[in-house]
């Protein structure tokens, strides 16, 4: 038997998804009440700009007071799309406080300070799910909460930014350089005016944090996630990777350590083999790899962000804390039992792919292999090809075995030092193998 009693919602922000989690919400009306159990009505709109045309809203439910929206009492979800740390971190905890449920977009504060809102969020008793804060549309968090919880879960791989998949996959395919890449995707919408958190890596860290701390149940916060941007990948590290039957990705890579007593959170450009199914993910597309001790190998694919995609993951979060309300009962919190510790990039073992400017002469060869085992490193293939343009300086392309990453970070320092070596052309990371 359906509640006749609507169950009331507010939505904090109404950009790109906002406007689409309200369109959906009304359009779809019947739908959701259907699921749900009970009609949803959307009770308040709190913006910064009231006097903006929001096609489809009553202008009645728009107020600048976000605070006064969460505190009325009669709010049973609130839908946070503002992001930031401020004042969305407030908001929240006093929708708690004043016993609504809460649906948020909002990675970065959910890196910072997830923890404080899961505590608060359970001292309340309320709900508090962020689907769309990992992978825009795609069911990310809820499987690796729910459907997930009785494995174990070893490794978390995968694209989570699509700006920054869309620039390296232009700079693959046309050959383009990375500010002619970052053009395009400013002109088709893809990245901000300002995409910074974007190409610095910020967004994928972020989303690692969350991924890595529900995966291992452990907390993960931004600040232990090792992160680089792509800025400074090359058409010339693109071409190399090309000539390795590889291509170059953003990666989030969140791991447990092989004795299960530490995790590693990262993210970094990496060269992949074209035989990797991620390297297939094309455009502003996210993919991620799970690997569980029981399930294998999971994949999940889909549009990683956009207003319609990341309104949908809401309006799933939406109808979960719906449905919750009507059955008296709150979904699963903050599982993070396991207090494993977050070890620094330096313990890492991966592979370096090292591109080398040095003197065309003999020996070289021997003295750069001389370093690389005096750092315990060893070498997996070396390419070297002398220059046409009379400079006397050829490229040598040195690719390693698995070895930690401080060893190899060594290794690059040493090389700077030799007198034959001109300087370090590139370093990347090789994955996916």
């Amino acid at each position: 038997m359906m509640r006749t009693r609507p169950l009331k919602v507010a939505l904090l922000g109404c950009g790109v998804v906002g406007t689409e989690v309200a369109r959906i919400m009304t359009t779809h009306a019947d739908d959701l009440a259907a699921r749900i159990g009970a009609p949803v009505e959307l009770a308040g709109v709190a913006v910064r700009r009231p006097s903006k045309v929001r096609e489809g809203i009553d202008p009645a439910l728009i107020t600048t007071d976000a605070t006064a929206l969460v505190k009325r009492g009669d709010i049973d979800v609130v839908v946070e799309v503002i992001g930031g740390i401020e004042p969305a971190r407030t908001l929240i905890t006093t929708a708690f406080e004043h016993g609504a449920g809460v649906v948020s977009a909002n990675k970065a504060l959910l890196a910072e300070d997830g923890s404080a809102l899961h505590a608060a969020a359970e001292r309340y008793g309320r709900d508090l799910y962020y689907e769309a804060a990992v992978a825009g549309a795609i069911p990310l968090v809820r499987p690796l909460r729910e459907s997930l919880a009785g494995d174990k879960v070893n490794r978390v791989l995968g694209i989570v930014n699509g700006t920054t998949n869309f620039i390296l996959d232009k700079m693959d395919t046309s050959g383009a350089g990375y500010s002619e890449a970052l053009d395009e995707a400013t002109a088709l919408g893809y990245a901000e005016a300002d995409p910074t958190a974007d190409v610095e890596g910020f967004d994928a860290a972020a989303k690692a944090a969350i991924l890595a701390g529900i995966a291992f149940h452990t907390r993960v916060r931004i600040g232990e996630v090792h992160r680089e941007g792509i800025t400074e990948v090359t058409a010339a590290d693109i071409a190399s990777a090309r000539r390795m039957g590889c291509t170059v990705k953003l990666l989030a890579i969140c791991e447990r350590a092989a004795d299960g007593r530490s995790v590693t959170a990262r993210v970094h450009p990496a060269m992949i083999p074209l035989s990797h199914p991620l390297a297939s993910v094309r455009e502003a597309y996210n993919a991620v790899f799970v690997e569980a001790e029981a399930a294998g190998q999971l994949m999940f694919y889909g549009p990683g962000a956009g207003g319609s995609p990341t309104a949908s993951a809401v309006l799933g979060d939406l109808v979960a804390v719906c449905r919750n309300i009507v059955g008296a009962t709150t979904g699963p919190g903050e599982s993070a039992y396991t207090r494993l510790p977050v070890s620094p990039m330096g313990d890492v073992v991966t592979r370096y792919h090292i591109s080398l400017d040095v003197a065309d002469k003999p020996g070289v060869l021997a003295q750069v292999a001389t370093v690389f085992a005096e750092q315990g490193v060893s070498i997996d293939t070396v390419r070297q090809q002398g220059r046409q343009d009379g400079s006397g300086e050829a490229s040598l392309v040195v690719v390693t075995h698995r070895a930690p990453d401080a060893a190899l970070s060594g290794t690059v320092e040493a090389l700077r030092k030799l007198d034959t070596v001109r300087g370090v052309a590139s370093i990347m990371r090789v994955e996916g193998e």
